[in-house]
């Protein structure tokens, strides 16, 4: 199995929230909780989203680097997933490394990352304002 990441783990990372995101709306779409509920969802939407914006502002971080101040890249996640357990792979994804310090994709000047940033704090902002400002029927 070839598991290929266009720039890097904090790419991964940051699919991995907005993923989340969507499944936090859509089990809050189709749950319609009302009260307590519609606040736990609130507060989970959120979370994914101040989560998802944080890796997104390293991954930025990153690319704005100078270029000797970059960090090295690792092993391959094929690889660390062949030798290393779950959860060290997943903190190794989940910190970082050199390969996502090139800029391969813009839209408006704007990066991938700057985008995810908007696009989850957009989201965030929904989910709460959805979960905890609506009124309740």
């Amino acid at each position: 199995m070839v598991i290929w990441l266009p720039n890097g783990w904090e790419a991964l990372a940051a699919f991995v929230g907005v993923a989340a995101l969507g499944v936090l709306f859509v089990m809050a779409w189709l749950h319609a909780p009302q009260g307590t509920g519609a606040r736990i969802y609130g507060a989970l939407l959120g979370t994914a989203a101040l989560l998802t914006m944080a890796i997104a502002a390293r991954h930025l971080w990153i690319q704005h680097l100078p270029e000797g101040a970059v960090p090295a890249c690792g092993a391959t996640l094929n690889y660390m997933l062949d030798v290393f357990p779950l959860s060290d792979v997943i903190r190794k994804v989940l910190t970082g490394s050199g390969e996502c310090h090139q800029v391969n994709w813009t839209f408006l000047t704007l990066a991938m990352p700057t985008w995810v940033m908007i696009a989850s704090g957009a989201l965030g902002v929904l989910g709460v304002g959805a979960n905890f400002l609506a009124p309740r029927r």
